[in-house]
């Protein structure tokens, strides 16, 4: 079956980086966009930004250009997720996901990493 597993998360000071990892299998994944979404505490979930498996095209929302960059490995099946300048607001959960195509609902999800960046 699909699975999408995500790692690299912990505890990192204000203005530290963090290099999250998702490995995907289960199925071919490349025609499909990888999203980053994180959740927060009380919060809705946030879009982080995008990726597509074939041409590498990636999307971010205004709000997280600048310290976010999504990359993938396509020998590894592993997308990821720099981080870099973190704050204290960047503490969430953190999921990667799959969505067949650019228009397409995400619709395989990982379980999640915790992110917490501490003052």
């Amino acid at each position: 079956q699909v699975q999408l597993v995500e790692s690299g998360g912990g505890l990192v000071q204000a203005g530290g980086s963090l290099r999250l990892s998702c490995a995907a299998s289960g199925r071919t994944f490349s025609s499909y966009v990888m999203g980053w979404f994180r959740q927060a505490p009380g919060k809705e979930r946030e879009f982080v930004g995008a990726i597509t498996w074939s041409g590498g095209d990636t999307y971010y929302p205004d709000s997280m250009k600048g310290r976010f960059t999504i990359s993938r490995d396509n020998a590894k099946n592993t997308v990821y997720l720099q981080m870099n300048s973190l704050k204290p607001e960047d503490t969430a959960v953190y999921y990667c996901a799959a969505a067949p195509g650019t228009r397409s609902q995400y619709v395989y999800w990982g379980q999640g990493t915790q992110v917490t960046v501490a003052s």
